[in-house]
């Protein structure tokens, strides 16, 4: 495999968080593709939320400014998409 492949296989911290986040949104009912929106499904957008929480516990004072920034504004935005969904049904 040569250095450009490798880099783009190359998977991080930040796109873990972003994958997480992408499903939790997805189960709550936010666009999947264009025009598509998937099922809400709360269980599934609680477990990939706590996910995120449990990365953030035990990643604790091993992350950078930028990995600490982006988590925690993950999981204020997450936390209120839920409480939004939860409280629609």
């Amino acid at each position: 495999m040569n250095k450009s492949s490798e880099d783009e296989a190359e998977v991080s911290f930040t796109g873990l968080i972003l994958a997480f986040s992408s499903a939790a949104l997805s189960y709550l009912g936010h666009e999947v593709s264009e025009g598509r929106k998937a099922k809400v499904n709360l269980d599934l957008a609680k477990q990939n939320i706590d996910f995120v929480k449990l990365l953030k516990t035990k990643t604790k004072g091993n992350l950078t400014e930028d990995e600490n920034r982006l988590l925690d504004q993950i999981l204020t935005d997450l936390t209120s998409q839920y409480s939004l969904a939860a409280n629609s049904k």
